[in-house]
């Protein structure tokens, strides 16, 4: 699978699937530890898999770090891991059922002993969940090294990366899967849709439920960019006609958002994660607290106190974000005196070059605001981090709301002063352009050519080192090297910037389309790059992520209905302040506002309505769904039937 196999000491031959590096200081009796922890059976504790050293590179010479391991599994290890993780495979009745061993044969694709009945993501999360899962016994400390505490029911995994001696945990890329998922995702321009099951396949349901959600919503802007090209072309003065495309904006935000959750759900109830139980969560590798013992699990484990926490959200936290978003306003304030600036140089004397200095001022401030959200993404990560969640599932939900809120208000506060205090359209159009081109060119810097940039001068780097020593007629790398390459790629940090992007995306077109048309023409065209630059790098410049089982975008899919409600205001205020509307109520204002506050009510209750109406779960899988659960019910009575009758004859006397 990986360009080799390896052979474990009792002689079978095994796929390595997983790659541990620990620190190069690393005790010698911590390895050893470690690794009989892992080789050992379930009934002794261990996680009952397959490892062995990595081997030395080509060059010898220059000091390498030894304490790279490679990871993998017998074929009944993984089936028995896939029945302890819940994972979903598709029956022979083409329902998706929980996977047991006991009923295996069952299960469409398997044959023989199971061989490739699981893909090698789901393998190698299985491989992961055995070592989170792998925990102390009576061990006080890793061996060798006294300051990484241990006790009974620690995760040792954990308590190893905490303490920074397992550097990184990653899966290997399997290379023939690699290239023809490359060819037929990216490599191959073609116009059609992604192979979505393919990238489910190596790649895991999160990730593929991103690429699904940027395909989405690119084919879902598509009737915006269609309506607001003739706009642009043929109406670009005339502010007044623009009331139909800002109520067209505001139904077709809401129907894209309930008709996606139709969408996911079809994907996950395809790929076996819709009915799937959330795994129960535990302790973050860097929570930090007293030891106590567990009320749900009995065991013992670090607790910290909720009153502290929330001390240290609603008193540092939160005055730390609304300095923020004041440093933010007072930038915001330096820009407007920058336009202001610039526009007097302009109408003193107006040429070509002054009409393009006009642009300097939006371009810098968008320059800034993508710096300013860098540094704030920072802050928001150590903040959030000194808060001291206890699960993983808490960290993101705090992290996520400080980088909305801050991104939010920096991308869009200019844009909302223009509209609603300046209330010009012209200087609003100008910006809204620019900001949205700005940060376009600049996200395609710093996410495609600069990492695209990096990777390739590593690539070619190690390629050299190799050609030193041997001569390679096809390119390929030995087992060692090609680790050891991927060890120095770039770590893939997950889904959440993706997201951002979009939803800033998201934020430009239904917020103020309606003053600038072309936006959804501009992020149609984005988020088609943004398919093959995503793609490029999954497979090009990131190391392989694990996979990570997932029924919808969570926590996303409410900022994206928030910030559909949010232009439901926006838009209802922007048509409100049209002339055309206004010529309606000349002598009243308050007429005029009350008027658009009672449209704009009426708007959100049609929202909601639409919400309500559109089910979140198309009916075909909600009766497969149901009948899954009613043969479950059956099943389980016919048991507990069984074991009654099986009790009964054994205490009741033969007469």
């Amino acid at each position: 699978m990986q360009g080799g196999t390896m052979a474990d000491s009792s002689g079978p031959v095994w796929t390595p699937l997983v790659v541990l590096e620990l620190a190069s200081d690393t005790a010698e009796e911590a390895v050893t530890w470690l690794l009989r922890r892992i080789r050992d059976t379930q009934h002794n504790g261990g996680a009952d898999l397959l490892v062995e050293q990595l081997g030395l590179g080509v060059e010898t010479q220059k000091k390498q770090n030894p304490n790279l391991f490679l990871v993998g599994a017998s074929n009944q290890r993984l089936l028995a891991g896939a029945e302890d993780v819940g994972l979903f495979k598709e029956y022979s009745d083409g329902s998706m059922r929980g996977f047991t061993c006991a009923s295996k044969h069952n299960f469409k694709d398997f044959n023989g002993d199971g061989d490739g009945f699981l893909s090698m993501a789901e393998c190698q999360y299985i491989i992961k969940h055995e070592l989170d899962t792998l925990r102390a016994k009576d061990e006080t400390h890793v061996p060798g090294h006294s300051h990484a505490k241990l006790y009974p029911g620690k995760s040792i995994i954990r308590r190893l990366q905490s303490k920074g001696i397992l550097i990184q945990m990653f899966p290997l890329h399997e290379k023939e899967e690699l290239k023809r998922l490359s060819f037929s995702w990216f490599k191959k321009l073609k116009l059609s849709l992604q192979p979505l099951d393919d990238i489910r396949h190596y790649y895991g349901e999160g990730q593929a439920l991103y690429f699904g959600f940027l395909e989405y919503f690119t084919f879902a802007l598509v009737p915006m960019a269609l309506i607001g090209v003739p706009y642009f072309l043929f109406d670009w003065e005339d502010y007044d006609k623009y009331v139909i495309f800002a109520a067209f904006n505001l139904i077709w935000s809401t129907v894209i958002l309930e008709l996606w959750k139709r969408c996911s759900a079809s994907l996950a109830y395809r790929w076996g994660t819709l009915s799937r139980k959330k795994a129960f969560e535990e302790p973050r590798p860097g929570f930090h607290g007293v030891l106590g013992f567990n009320p749900v699990t009995g065991r013992e484990e670090p607790t910290y106190p909720t009153a502290k926490r929330h001390l240290r959200v609603y008193l540092v936290s939160v005055p730390f974000v609304l300095l923020c978003l004041y440093l933010s306003l007072y930038v915001m304030m330096i820009y407007f005196q920058m336009e202001g600036w610039v526009l007097s140089i302009h109408d003193e004397e107006p040429t070509f070059w002054t009409g393009i200095l006009l642009f300097i001022p939006s371009i810098i401030y968008a320059v800034v605001i993508e710096i300013m959200n860098l540094i704030y993404r920072y802050a928001a990560e150590f903040l959030t981090e000194w808060e001291n969640h206890r699960l993983e599932s808490s960290y993101q939900n705090h992290l996520v709301l400080k980088v909305l809120v801050f991104n939010f208000f920096n991308c869009f506060a200019s844009l909302f002063y223009i509209a609603f205090v300046m209330q010009d359209m012209v200087l609003l159009r100008q910006s809204l352009a620019t900001l949205l081109i700005t940060s376009q060119i600049l996200n395609q810097i710093m996410e495609s050519f600069l990492p695209y940039w990096l990777q390739r001068r590593r690539n070619k780097k190690m390629i050299r080192k190799v050609q030193k020593r041997a001569t390679l007629q096809d390119k390929e790398l030995p087992l060692e090297e090609q680790v050891r390459l991927e060890a120095d790629m770039s770590t893939y940090l997950g889904t959440f910037d993706d997201y951002l992007e979009l939803f800033l995306l998201f934020g430009y077109v239904s917020l103020f389309s309606c003053v600038y048309p072309l936006a959804a023409v501009l992020v149609v065209l984005n988020n088609i790059t943004e398919v093959y630059s995503d793609a490029f790098k999954m497979c090009h410049v990131f190391k392989r992520p694990f996979s990570e089982p997932a029924a919808n975008i969570g926590v996303w899919q409410l900022a994206f209905e928030a910030m559909c409600v949010i232009a439901v205001v926006t838009n209802c205020s922007l048509i409100g302040m049209s002339p055309q509307v206004k010529a309606y109520f000349p002598e009243s204002d308050t007429q005029l506002i009350l008027w658009t506050v009672a449209i704009e009510h009426c708007l959100l209750a049609i929202k909601f309505i639409l919400s309500f109406l559109i089910p979140d779960v198309p009916k075909q899988i909600q009766v497969k769904l149901a009948r899954l659960e009613f043969e479950s019910l059956e099943a389980l009575k016919k048991k507990l039937k069984a074991t009654i009758r099986a009790t009964w004859a054994l205490i009741t006397p033969e007469q």
